[in-house]
């Protein structure tokens, strides 16, 4: 058996990050741990069962310059929920922004928001 464990995420800083992905999204953080030369493993997880994403803080201009543009431009990550309600209210409480007012399509319910970097991510709902 094989499962896709982790996604490496660039970011510009790593607390501005943790900030947002634990504060503002209500992930989990999951390890946060110290490798010496200002480099760290930053783990967060949207919850029990999910995929974690590895924060990994941009080095050099080029990786700098991915931080929000790491799918030119398209949808990156797509965050299911059991209650689309529910989090779109909650995310919109934290300053979480949404592109777009939800839609209802064939699959489920969705609305897509930016990351303070500007990665594009689908909030889901599926059907049942």
């Amino acid at each position: 058996m094989m499962r896709l464990a982790k996604v490496t995420l660039v970011v510009r800083d790593y607390d501005e990050a943790i900030g947002y992905f634990v504060g503002a999204l209500g992930f989990r953080l999951v390890e946060n741990t110290e490798m010496g030369a200002g480099k760290r493993w930053v783990v967060v997880s949207p919850g029990e069962g999910s995929g974690d994403i590895l924060l990994a803080k941009g080095v050099g201009e080029a990786q700098i310059a991915r931080a929000g543009d790491q799918t030119g431009g398209r949808v990156a990550f797509f965050l299911d929920t059991d209650d689309f309600d529910r989090d779109y209210t909650a995310f919109l409480a934290r300053g979480v922004k949404f592109l777009e007012a939800p839609r209802v399509e064939t699959y489920g319910k969705v609305a897509v928001f930016k990351d303070i970097y500007g990665n594009k991510w689908d909030l889901v709902q599926q059907n049942a």
